[in-house]
């Protein structure tokens, strides 16, 4: 099969940063595995950040990508949810081989149905990024994913990236009054068609901005950008009881003392990868999260977040979606359909 993979890690504008090859077919599925033909792929911030240089060496020929829709050609002797030839999209197993090639191996408790509506690429762009801002607001933080934010107000942080486009419209489906953040024309456009009620700008103080707006304080937040660069004015603008959301290491030690402990607020962390790595008791709940964004889609009440299809799959396409990618100003996600 062909695939795009690295054997070392280094920077994306070296040509041998991601490479062209042909690897062997995966085995015959089993147990819960789906063997999927890929038909389309996105990129992530993970991508990069698991390519980024450093001095390791693979012995053998290592294939990222953590989205992808596609077909499924062989299923396992204990799956039960889909059946040879139906149209799947997810995000996978970081600690398996990943999507940037012809064929994968996905565990169907971690892989939906895809959205009827959407076309691969369109798909493709979706399970990451849906997985964590779901699992973020519903399940990390205590809001119910249909009436939970009535009455209440969410500051999202980098609301034009991938995670935070669709964080923007579950929350305003929840319910919420959303206050995204943006810092450029097109991305407060980009803000405002996703949904979010007002958009101010993140390289200003914020509470200003929140306060000219009529907003004292806010209940929740979704930091999906810097936890560091925001953690002191988070603590400062969230009501009491309120609640923060990371995505993001941080880069040093965080301070949880006051104003956090004073005003007891929660903390939650979310790392989409969780479930599937260590295998946890409900990792199912991710299929049931992108069958459910799925119906939402079909039936008009989400939309889609992709931005552009730059071209085939292949390994100077994925550089170069690498280097937008690095580069911070891209909007939306960005994806790759076809071999």
């Amino acid at each position: 099969m062909k695939a795009v993979a690295l054997t070392r890690y280094l920077p994306i504008d070296d040509p041998e940063s991601l490479l062209d090859v042909e690897l062997p077919d995966p085995a015959a599925p089993q147990g819960h595995d789906l063997l999927i033909q890929v038909e389309a792929i996105s990129v992530n911030p993970v991508d990069t950040k698991v390519r980024a240089p450093k001095p390791n060496v693979e012995a053998q020929p290592r294939v990222l990508g953590y989205d992808a829709a596609g077909i499924v050609l062989a299923v396992g002797d204990a799956v039960t949810r889909f059946k040879v030839g139906d149209r799947v999209y997810y995000a996978g197993d970081i600690t398996r081989p990943g999507s940037n090639a012809q064929l994968q191996l996905v565990d169907e408790r971690v892989t939906g149905h895809a959205p009827r509506s959407l076309d691969a690429a369109q798909a493709a762009a979706l399970p990451l990024t849906a997985i964590t801002a779901w699992e973020l607001l519903f399940q990390r933080m205590p809001y119910d994913a249909d009436q939970g934010g009535i009455g209440k107000t969410v500051l999202v942080i980098a609301g034009a990236g991938g995670v935070g486009s669709i964080a923007i419209q579950l929350a305003r489906r929840a319910g919420f009054n959303v206050i995204a953040t943006a810092s450029r024309q097109e991305t407060i456009d980009w803000c405002r068609a996703m949904g979010a009620h007002e958009v101010i700008d993140h390289r200003q103080p914020l509470l200003p901005q929140l306060q000219a707006l009529g907003h004292a304080q806010v209940e929740a937040v979704l930091n999906l950008a810097d936890t560091d660069r925001y953690w002191d004015a988070i603590g400062e603008l969230l009501a009491p009881q309120g609640h923060v959301g990371l995505i993001v290491e941080p880069s040093g030690a965080l301070k949880i003392g006051d104003p956090y402990k004073a005003k007891c607020i929660s903390i939650h962390w979310e790392m989409m990868f969780a479930r599937p790595r260590f295998q946890t008791a409900d990792m199912v709940e991710q299929a049931r999260i992108l069958d459910r964004v799925a119906k939402l889609i079909d039936a008009g009440e989400l939309r889609g977040t992709h931005s552009a299809t730059l071209g085939k799959i292949d390994a100077a396409t994925l550089r170069e979606a690498h280097r937008r990618l690095e580069s911070g100003s891209t909007v939306g996600k960005l994806t790759l359909a076809g071999w």
